[in-house]
């Protein structure tokens, strides 16, 4: 304790002034120096065998004085004089203020005479600077010394206590109650202090005095009667007693410093553990959703109906909307999490964290990543199906017309053809069954091509995989096989009418013109009307174009039809006449064929109402296009923004990351900004939504006026906000590295000058061989030889423990302020737990519940091995084996 030394000189100068004025002030404080002086010095000299009762006799010969500073001290003095006379007991006096003056103590107006002489003031101040000297000085609490060092522990440990308020060594002491809670403090079963009261002093002073006397080998180095009977008590007796007091309780000092660093590093343990199982658990149930979310999304089996498939659709919107941004976010925070708690086991020199099997970052993020392949195909998939079953459900109405229409043609027409009425007939009836069966076989072949498109839609309906294509199969099937009949019945009949017509002779052969020329417009205005009501499902307002063109083509042809008309309404005319000019027993009737003229009237005139609604509704579709169009045009304009937008921005945080403007918290100020520009942003993203699914409601599948889709922009936009979260977490773990470690901003712009300059790429991380580099421009000794490797290869098992073969800017800061760092260590904590134990190589439960707070003592307790030693008793804990394992130095 040399440091104290010098300004001790001027303490003593000091002391031995106040000496005079003490005495001078009031003689009654004599009496309690007296007492306490000679109270102290036998509580050293017992262990030495002797006592003293008359302070200034007993040390008139320097024999007890020499004997007196040996126990004290613990070293030998010289030899001392055994004669009696008064030159050998001044030769022992100087002998012992000799030594007093060696330990550091400049002796003023004290000289060997007056000891042999038995001047008591001089003695007792003799004593006095003993006693300040190596019983007092030594005393230090929070760098102060001495007195004030005394005062402030005494304040410390009665803090708690009502009633007690220790501010001097003289009437702060006098009603007791001072002792007493310090003794209460140390030894708690000794003192009920709940029944000690202010105004009864004595029974305190002499409680404390006789407990202190009794249980802590503290002798009564004053009188209650003296002290409650002055004023004033003296301030050098209650500090030489109440220095007992502390020399007592300092090895419960020493327990209850070591306690506290056991705390703080089991609390550092438990905050770090916790850190751990939150990470766990967050890992564990994001892995479990990805999990049950890509079956979802890999699922490509079609629904039979247009409604199941928008339902899917919008499940899937759903999911885009509502189930996965916040598990978006919840990866980005446990990434964020993650970062944080490496930081802070580095700051506490503890082991890097290893997740469990499959929970690391990377599986989190390769999981992720598979998510978003499932993900990417599956919305184009269910678009794609709605645009088939739309096709399909068209291509279904358009066959159930046709195959309607076919069936109305062909009822009755087997019952017609298989009739045997031309045996009976007349000639002229003969000729007419002729006639009309020609007028048939030509109406049968105008009816071929409606078959062979109904065979073809059938196809195609299997092509596409229609789900009720049985049904439609069967009716198709009945169809061809009716065809096939008609087809035998036909030729049967005409190979009979034709063996007949050798027999007869005469037929009307206006009728039989009529009856041609009548069954091919019949038939043209049944497939008019039917194109005209045909059904049609476009996409583009050039396809409509090319609908309207045909249907003005169509238009062009009816006055030519008209033309056709008016001859085959000429023809009846004509008939009408040869029967009325020459009496024909016909009964007006045309015996080849079942089309009159009343009925094509009928059918022309259904025809050219058709056309105009067909004009409405082709006017209507090509609006419908053009507001596709609109809606097409008004999500490129915004999409083309938001995507160079969100492009420019993750440049611009790329930028901001490896630039150094200012200090980190400007840094981290300016990325907040950045943040909430970005997060202002979010109504845009949000618009460009509602406009991608007003295009998706249209069923409008491409868009010519923009490369950006809806899923580019989506992915985009979610990798800025988790880019700009990563960023200022960096940022924060800098500030929190650099705040713990006591890096300056100086310091930090200097690594990150350093670092910047190697990362070439711009990556924000070093490979192996940069880090190398950039380590030996900052003076770390790194040869190229085998000592070197081994000293690079453990650096980098620091700054890259999971072996990633990257080493970001946060672990390089780490590494260059841990490397002089002063954090707890293993041996440190061993020591600590040392000093709980007594000295023993193990420790008790009972021992560490005394020490510890209940939490942290059954921390240590659960986890803590059995000792195995030679000396071990029942219930020994390995506290050593704890500590270390603490720092990952080895395992339990």
């Amino acid at each position: 304790m040399d440091h104290h030394h010098d300004g001790g000189e001027n303490d003593y100068m000091q002391q031995e002034d106040d000496w005079d004025r003490d005495l001078l002030l009031d003689p009654a404080w004599e009496k309690q120096q007296r007492k306490t002086f000679t109270a102290w010095c036998n509580s050293h000299l017992r262990k030495a065998g002797t006592q003293i009762e008359n302070i200034e006799e007993d040390f008139r010969d320097g024999l007890k004085l020499m004997l007196l500073l040996e126990v004290i001290s613990g070293e030998r003095l010289a030899k001392p004089e055994r004669g009696k006379m008064r030159v050998h007991k001044i030769s022992n006096v100087n002998k012992a203020l000799d030594f007093i003056a060696s330990k550091g103590v400049k002796l003023v107006s004290i000289g060997a005479e007056e000891i042999v002489d038995g001047n008591a003031k001089m003695t007792l101040g003799m004593i006095w600077t003993i006693i300040l000297r190596f019983a007092i000085q030594d005393i230090s609490v929070e760098e102060t010394s001495a007195k004030e060092g005394l005062l402030l522990w005494c304040q410390r440990k009665t803090a708690p206590y009502k009633n007690v308020n220790i501010q001097n060594f003289h009437i702060s002491w006098k009603d007791g109650l001072g002792f007493c809670a310090l003794i209460h403090r140390h030894r708690p079963e000794l003192i009920d202090y709940g029944k000690l009261r202010k105004d009864d002093p004595m029974t305190n002073l002499n409680t404390a005095f006789d407990v202190a006397e009794k249980y802590l080998d503290i002798p009564k180095m004053l009188d209650a009667e003296d002290i409650v009977g002055t004023a004033r008590p003296d301030e050098k007796a209650i500090m030489t007693y109440v220095s007992s007091f502390y020399h007592a309780f300092s090895g419960a000092q020493k327990a209850e410093t070591a306690a506290n660093r056991i705390c703080k590093v089991l609390a550092v343990n438990q905050e770090n553990e916790q850190l751990m199982e939150d990470y766990e658990k967050l890992a564990s149930d994001l892995l479990e959703w990805i999990r049950r979310t890509i079956p979802w999304l890999e699922n490509r089996t079609p629904e039979k109906t247009m409604a199941a498939m928008q339902q899917k659709l919008e499940d899937f919107r759903d999911y885009r909307r509502l189930h996965k941004p916040p598990k978006v976010q919840e990866k980005c925070q446990l990434e964020i999490n993650f970062n944080t708690l490496q930081t802070k086991l580095r700051l506490s020199n503890r082991p890097a964290f290893m997740p469990s099997e499959g929970r690391m970052v990377s599986d989190i993020c390769n999981a992720w990543g598979r998510l978003e392949g499932a993900e990417k195909g599956y919305e184009e998939w269910l678009l794609n199906e709605i645009r088939r079953l739309e096709r399909l459900d068209h291509l279904a109405e358009k066959f159930r017309q046709k195959a309607a229409i076919h069936e109305a043609w062909t009822e009755g027409k087997e019952d017609m053809l298989q009739q045997k009425d031309y045996e009976t007939a007349s000639l002229s009836e003969i000729k007419a069954l002729l006639k009309k069966h020609e007028a048939f076989e030509s109406d049968l072949a105008a009816h071929q091509d409606r078959v062979e498109q109904i065979a073809a839609i059938a196809q195609e309906l299997n092509e596409l995989d229609y789900y009720d294509s049985p049904s439609v199969n069967a009716r198709c099937q009945r169809i061809c096989d009716e065809w096939d009949a008609l087809g035998g019945l036909t030729q049967k009949r005409s190979e009979a009418l034709q063996r007949t017509e050798k027999l007869l002779e005469t037929i009307d052969q206006l009728y039989l013109e009529f009856a041609k020329r009548a069954a091919p417009f019949n038939n043209w205005m049944e497939g008019a009307m039917e194109d005209l009501q045909d059904t049609f499902i476009v996409h583009t307002i050039e396809e409509i174009q090319g609908l309207s063109t045909a249907h003005e083509q169509f238009k062009a042809t009816l006055p030519e039809a008209d033309k056709e008309r008016q001859a085959i309404l000429g023809i009846h005319n004509e008939i009408a006449k040869i029967v009325q000019t020459y009496h024909v027993n016909m009964a007006g009737t045309n015996p080849y064929t079942t089309i009159n003229p009343q009925e094509i009237n009928a059918k022309w005139d259904k025809v050219r109402q058709l056309v105009p609604q067909r004009d409405q509704a082709l006017i209507e579709e090509h609006a419908r296009q053009q507001n596709n169009e609109r809606l097409r045009k008004q999500f490129a304009s915004q999409a083309n923004v938001i995507g160079p937008w969100i492009q420019t921005k993750m440049e611009e945080i790329g930028r901001i990351s490896i630039e150094m403007h200012g200090t980190l918290e400007d840094q981290l100020t300016h990325l907040r900004q950045y943040e909430k520009s970005i997060v202002n942003y979010k109504p845009k993203i949000d618009q460009l939504e509602g406009d991608h699914q007003l295009i998706q409601e249209a069923l409008i599948f491409d868009n010519k006026h923009t490369n950006y889709t809806m899923e580019h922009i989506r992915v985009g936009w979610e990798q800025l906000l988790t880019t700009i979260a990563r960023t200022i977490n960096e940022i924060e773990n800098q500030i929190l590295t650099r705040d713990a470690k006591g890096i300056s901003q100086d310091q930090m712009n200097e690594f990150r000058a350093s670092f910047n300059h190697f990362d070439r790429d711009h990556s924000g991380t070093l490979g192996a061989e940069e880090f190398k580099a950039c380590l030996i421009s900052l003076g770390f000794d790194i040869a190229n030889d085998a000592q070197g490797e081994a000293e690079f290869a453990r650096i980098m098992s620091i700054v890259d423990p999971n072996r990633l073969g990257v080493i970001t800017f946060q672990a390089f800061i780490d590494f260059m302020s841990r490397e002089t760092a002063d954090t707890d260590t293993a041996d440190q904590v061993m020591a600590s737990f040392k000093v709980l134990a007594g000295d023993k190589n193990y420790i008790l439960a009972d021992e560490l519940r005394r020490e510890l707070p209940p939490d942290q003592a059954e921390y240590c307790i659960a986890r803590m091995a059995p000792y195995t030693g030679p000396d071990a008793v029942p219930g020994a804990l390995d506290y050593m084996s704890f500590s270390t394992a603490l720092y990952g130095e080895s395992d339990l």
